[in-house]
């Protein structure tokens, strides 16, 4: 049930460590991870887009193998973080940008700000549609009770991971094992703590920067699809509706049976749903 994730890059950008993955060539596609998690989330979509793309998966600032920033994590931050990697890959033109929870919405900023970047949205189980989130996350809004439980612990580990999939075969002691070993890196709670603060409270996630941001999004009328699993413990799969009333002209699906990851939980018929959005929407 695991795929095991083939050696990173590395680059320098703007002196700062980013691990990344390139492969393929034809259209550009980028993929970007949630909160707290790293490209490995993307492993299988990345081998199966890389036969007919060039595929650029990326560990967002402070996450997995990259170095943070020095400036406080913001969406907007994350989002020129992510640009000028993809400068340094040589990734210029227009990308299919690909992201799952906090990465839809670094997807959706970053095409906001630089259209040109941005040749469609792939929005998978995305932050940005609603207040509803876990409570865990909600819970690290509160210091210094969000320090305690950002501690690297291996039932905190497991717990998370049984949280994100449905099908508990999917946690597996690999995913356990790479979880904790991401939040004993250093500057993991910080990174952690900046991002939910920026984004969130208590009570749930900020209506402000969404309001603004779906706005931006819709205004650019790109091709957009929303995919989500109806068993999403993290963003409630309610939150597709939402998404069909703020973007009324992007596609939607919704995998049954699947938790906060389609594009592991159900990987042959996430590549193919997602291949067939893009060749609908191809030049010519």
């Amino acid at each position: 049930m695991t795929v095991a994730p083939p050696p990173a890059d590395e680059l320098t950008v703007a002196g700062r460590r980013v691990r990344c993955r390139i492969a393929g060539d034809g259209p550009p596609v980028v993929l970007l991870h949630g909160i707290g998690r790293t490209l490995d989330d993307f492993t299988a979509q990345h081998a199966l887009l890389s036969r007919d793309h060039r595929v650029v998966s990326v560990d967002l600032p402070g996450h997995g193998g990259s170095a943070p920033l020095d400036p406080p994590h913001t969406l907007p931050a994350l989002a020129a973080a992510v640009a000028q990697t993809l400068d340094a890959a040589g990734i210029t033109g227009p990308a299919h940008l690909v992201g799952n929870s906090l990465g839809g919405a670094v997807a959706m900023r970053l095409a906001a700000d630089d259209p040109t970047r941005a040749a469609s949205l792939v929005l998978v189980n995305s932050a940005g549609f609603g207040r509803e989130v876990t409570v865990a996350l909600r819970l690290l809004a509160l210091r210094p009770l969000g320090r305690l439980l950002l501690r690297p612990h291996p039932a905190i580990a497991r717990r998370t991971e049984r949280a994100i999939f449905h099908d508990p075969a999917y946690v597996t002691e690999e995913r356990v094992a790479a979880a904790l070993a991401v939040a004993r890196q250093p500057h993991a709670a910080r990174v952690m703590l900046e991002l939910v603060g920026s984004l969130g409270t208590w009570r749930g996630v900020r209506p402000q920067w969404r309001q603004e941001l779906l706005t931006a999004v819709a205004a650019l009328d790109l091709p957009t699809l929303v995919v989500w699993g109806d068993r999403d413990l993290i963003l409630p799969a309610g939150h597709l509706a939402n998404a069909r009333a703020r973007l009324p002209k992007a596609r939607s699906h919704l995998f049954q049976d699947t938790g906060h990851m389609p594009q592991i939980e159900r990987a042959a018929a996430f590549h193919a749903l997602v291949t067939q959005f893009w060749s609908r929407h191809a030049p010519g």
